[in-house]
């Protein structure tokens, strides 16, 4: 891979994604006149600064405290009070690809050049990435306006050499990562603290890694749905192409053509009902919500990531000082919420579907719970009974979860910050969805696995897949237990669980 340029040009949700989980390298770039822009922003602020102009944050306290004018000689001590006192996050800390996803968003967004930062700091922030010296950035305490205020707080102190930070697989004080990679402490100049910490960069991240899971989750379960198609015995023609097009929303049309074209094998002389259940007819449907959201899902992730998010800004070129709200992370909260619900109506769907299989009453003539065991033996071995029960949790939780974040604004700060997005809470949502969604798609992929192989015993069950569906069955095939006595399945399960998740699985082109 190229390295990942800062300079004018846009960055994509796949950019963020190369850079925090591929190892994709970082610069800055050496576009003279993109330097030239970033720096007469800081320029045009040290210019106020000397005319005693009222700046917000900089010459003035914080939030509701901005009525508070700050003495002249103590202006640029006021940046390190401000990551200082909001060192106060709890929960679980980012893992490592969410803190690169976070430092990459705030980077392309200070590299936007109106947010009164050096040259110097946009390079502070492209080491911490490119020698991977992580802050150790706790997920929780943020309302998502005034930005991610608290957990992006330990990237400014990171910077300025406090804290913690992961670096070389260790936990270590800043100051010794820094001097330990060649690098040295900032003092930030009087805006930098603000800019740093006064936006939407861990919703964002975490945004761009959630969209990416997604998208991934979308295609496995249409291909999981024509493999439990084969296992059923359904009928091909629900997802006949012409059907699609009197009803042309793209995304459904999209799922079904995938799942026709993993059906595109022989068919049997009849499927087994001439309609099937609403979780396999009905799929593309389901499906398709979720394709349908994601280009404008998308669209509102890369603008977020793409803009000058803090407050206030300063043109540099036209000489304006504009103070305004564009911390607020309304977009990702309203993205987040609704795209954590069309994730989690794919765990519902692979979890009925999964019911299907392993119940006799609806699985046309497998084997209950669909264990391999024949003969005496049958009668003491339970299959997938216990996958199916781990399944439905799973699935419960997911749904519980899709109650959106954003309606629970909360007034805070001395009512200064009375309304605001909560889309760091949502976005967090949105990954422990998928996290569970994945959970319910491994159980559901070694489900369809044993069924498929269950089915191949009457013979020609393997005749009814596409080429790229036939591929995608023997490579599983060969990593997957065919389940003939009972055995634990964790570690099947959590195998599977990661491989979906780090979309390592060749789908669709």
């Amino acid at each position: 891979m190229t390295d990942l340029v800062f300079g004018p040009q846009r960055c994509s949700i796949e950019d963020v994604i190369e850079v925090a989980r591929h190892g994709r390298r970082v610069r800055l770039s050496d576009d003279a006149a993109h330097r030239a822009h970033i720096e007469a922003s800081a320029a045009f602020l040290e210019e106020l600064l000397a005319s005693d102009t009222e700046i917000y944050g900089v010459n003035t306290g914080y939030g509701d405290n901005c009525t508070v004018l700050i003495p002249a000689d103590l202006v640029r001590e006021l940046p390190a009070h401000l990551s200082r006192y909001h060192g106060c996050g709890l929960g679980v800390f980012l893992d490592e690809a969410q803190t690169l996803a976070v430092l990459v968003a705030r980077l392309q967004s200070l590299n936007q050049g109106y947010s009164a930062v050096r040259w110097e700091l946009l390079k502070a922030l492209s080491d911490l990435i490119e020698h991977r010296i992580l802050p150790r950035i706790p997920a929780e305490g943020s309302v998502g306006a005034s930005g991610d205020l608290t957990p992006l707080s330990y990237i400014a102190a990171t910077l300025i050499g406090e804290r913690d930070v992961t670096y070389q697989g260790q936990v270590m004080p800043a100051h010794e990562a820094l001097q330990r990679a060649g690098l040295k402490p900032l003092r930030l100049a009087p805006k930098e603290a603000l800019a740093l910490m006064n936006g939407t960069a861990v919703m964002t991240g975490l945004a761009c890694l959630a969209f990416q899971r997604a998208e991934h989750l979308s295609r496995l379960a249409a291909r999981l749905t024509a493999l439990a198609g084969v296992a059923l015995r359904s009928n091909r023609d629900h997802f006949h192409p012409r059907l699609f097009e009197l009803k042309p929303h793209q995304g459904q049309a999209q799922a079904a053509a995938w799942i026709y074209g993993d059906l595109s094998g022989v068919e049997p002389e009849s499927a087994m009902r001439l309609q099937d259940r609403y979780s396999v007819r009905c799929a593309p449907h389901v499906i398709g919500v979720l394709r349908d959201a994601l280009p404008w899902i998308r669209r509102d992730v890369e603008n977020e990531l793409n803009s000058a998010n803090d407050n206030p800004l300063f043109d540099g070129e036209q000489r304006l000082l504009l103070h305004g709200g564009h911390f607020y992370g309304g977009h990702i909260a309203f993205a987040m919420d609704a795209l954590k619900t069309a994730v989690a109506n794919l765990a519902d769907l692979m979890d009925r579907q999964l019911a299907l299989l392993v119940d006799p009453r609806y699985n046309h003539g497998l084997p209950q719970n669909l264990s391999g065991a024949t003969g005496p033996r049958a009668a003491i071995n339970h299959g997938l009974k216990a996958v199916q029960i781990s399944s439905s949790a799973w699935t419960a939780e997911a749904l519980k979860l899709t109650l959106p974040a954003s309606i629970f604004s909360r007034s805070t700060e001395c009512h200064n910050q009375d309304k605001v997005s909560m889309g760091t809470i949502a976005a967090r949502d949105c990954l422990r969805v998928l996290e569970l969604t994945e959970q319910v798609a491994a159980a559901h992929a070694l489900a369809v696995m044993q069924g498929v192989r269950l089915r191949e015993r009457e013979g020609g069950a393997l005749d009814r897949l596409g080429a790229e569906a036939r591929g995608f069955f023997d490579q599983r095939a060969r990593t997957l237990p065919f389940i003939e006595e009972d055995l634990p399945l964790d570690h099947v399960l959590r195998g599977l669980a990661a491989e979906i998740a780090d979309s390592s699985w060749s789908l669709y082109p």
